[in-house]
């Protein structure tokens, strides 16, 4: 396979639909173009033509569309043809280009090509599949924001802001026989000053799209009883779990997807962590554990109405399941949901706090560690919107931040990488140190945005990135 090649695939999703649309780039497209519909078609022109075999039989009738090279998706010559979306029509359209010279395309080599061609960077490529994979109206709309180049404008008032701090610092470097103190020189102070507060509203941007686009996974535990199967439809606003008084009726993994203001939210109900002797509900509290660990929140379901009473308001060591006591990075990933409110003398609806057991108390701080906690009735759907803004708040997500552009991983590794070494530069240039380490903290930030944008990347980086793409684009 060679970057030369002209490559052709569906463009729309297989199988019958109304339209279909084959897609052709590379050099043979209007070579390919002449064979199938037998005349030059006029670049940017909508053609409503015969798409004929190479016998001359019409295989079906639509619109082609060719666009010239550079000025398309790809940056080459680039040939629609958007036909009817019978199965059998497609495969033939898909077979007669490549008897004409092109291959299929791999997954993602459409939007591959116009990174290489520098239609688009590696940011706005990577938006395409996050807006085709976008779940609500919010993430699609952040999609769009970094698709449109908001994102990659921000990196690049960046990447020109350290550049100016660089020229200062390195133009000390040259001429240092000319006694440059450029620390007296408070604009590169400043220009520092003014790429971390960049750095931050970008990093605070990205956060909440990347939130947008993945969301998180709440799981509900807690003992038998406590009301997880009612919380779990009362989130989710359907009877998608049996609910009864016996205890252990939920057995096994119960999934539902919700929005919170445009975030996908994944919430898993278990099994009731307990002690059993039946082999299949001992299976579900195995599958229920596994879940706790991978969750971004864990929901502990508490009877409130039972604490109320026996202890006063305050937790047990025994309301702990033993796979939070036994690991504290899971109680940092708490949240107390005193459910059954119905039942008590006198609700207080909402979110607060409450210590934990003394067992579980750190000794060496003193003060009483607390969790948080929302107290509300499952079953009478009061104080779910607490519980709500409670996960909005555990995790950090904020309707409240504006221009939020759909971002990845490796996206907030290198502005997080990148706001550690701008501020190493800053504490270098304040204390004195050689202008040699402080450029080559500068450099360094600077290949963090680039591998954002691509400017900076690695054939594994691209192979990764674009053999996640469905093949027509």
């Amino acid at each position: 396979m060679s970057a030369n090649d002209t490559i052709a695939a569906l463009a729309t999703a297989p199988g019958k639909s109304g339209v279909c649309v084959v897609r052709v780039s590379g050099l043979k497209a209007r070579v390919i173009a002449r064979q199938v519909l037998g005349f030059d078609p006029t670049p940017r022109v909508a053609h409503y033509a015969d798409f004929c075999d190479g016998e001359g039989n019409t295989l079906d009738q639509g619109i082609a569309l060719f666009f010239s090279n550079p000025a398309s998706f790809t940056g080459e010559d680039v040939l629609e043809l958007q036909g009817h979306g019978g199965t059998a029509v497609q495969q033939m359209l898909l077979k007669r280009v490549c008897e004409l010279g092109a291959r299929i395309a791999n997954p993602g080599e459409f939007s591959e090509r116009a990174f290489l061609n520098n239609k688009i960077d590696l940011v706005q490529a990577e938006a395409i599949a996050d807006l085709i994979d976008a779940s609500s109206a919010q993430a699609a709309q952040s999609a769009m924001r970094t698709l449109s180049g908001e994102f990659s404008a921000a990196v690049n008032v960046l990447v020109a802001e350290l550049t100016k701090a660089r020229v200062n610092i390195e133009a000390a470097i040259d001429f240092s026989d000319e006694d440059i103190d450029i620390i007296s020189q408070t604009r590169v102070v400043q220009t520092l000053e003014t790429i971390t507060g960049q750095l931050d509203t970008a990093l605070a941007q990205a956060q909440q799209g990347a939130l947008l686009k993945e969301g998180m996974q709440v799981v509900i535990a807690g003992k038998p009883n406590a009301g997880k199967s009612s919380l779990l439809n009362a989130l989710s606003g359907n009877d998608s779990a049996i609910v009864t008084a016996i205890a252990g009726t939920t057995r096994d993994l119960l999934s539902e997807r919700i929005q919170i203001d445009g975030m996908p939210v994944h919430i898993t109900d278990t099994a009731g962590l307990r002690q059993s002797d039946d082999i299949v509900e001992q299976e579900g509290v195995r599958r229920a554990s596994e879940a706790v660990r991978q969750a971004d929140k864990i929901l502990l379901v508490l009877d409130a109405s039972a604490i109320q009473q026996e202890q006063a308001r305050g937790l047990s060591i025994d309301d702990i399941p033993d796979l939070l006591r036994d690991d504290p990075a899971l109680l940092t990933k708490t949240l107390i949901v005193l459910n059954k409110a119905d039942l008590l003398s006198s609700p207080q609806i909402g979110m607060g706090d409450i210590d934990l057991p003394k067992a579980l108390q750190d000794t060496d701080s003193g003060a009483p560690l607390t969790l948080p906690t929302v107290t509300l009735s499952a079953k009478q759907a009061q104080g779910i919107d607490a519980l709500t803004d409670a996960l909005k708040r555990a995790i950090g997500f904020s309707t409240l931040v504006e221009g939020a552009f759909v971002a990845r991983e490796r996206h907030l590794i290198a502005l997080r990488a990148a706001a550690v070494l701008v501020a190493s530069a800053r504490s270098g240039l304040e204390e004195g140190q050689p202008f040699e380490l402080l450029a080559d903290d500068l450099r360094l930030a600077q290949n963090e945005l680039g591998l954002i944008t691509g400017e900076v990347s690695s054939d594994d980086l691209l192979g990764e990135i674009f053999s996640n793409f469905c093949v027509g684009k």
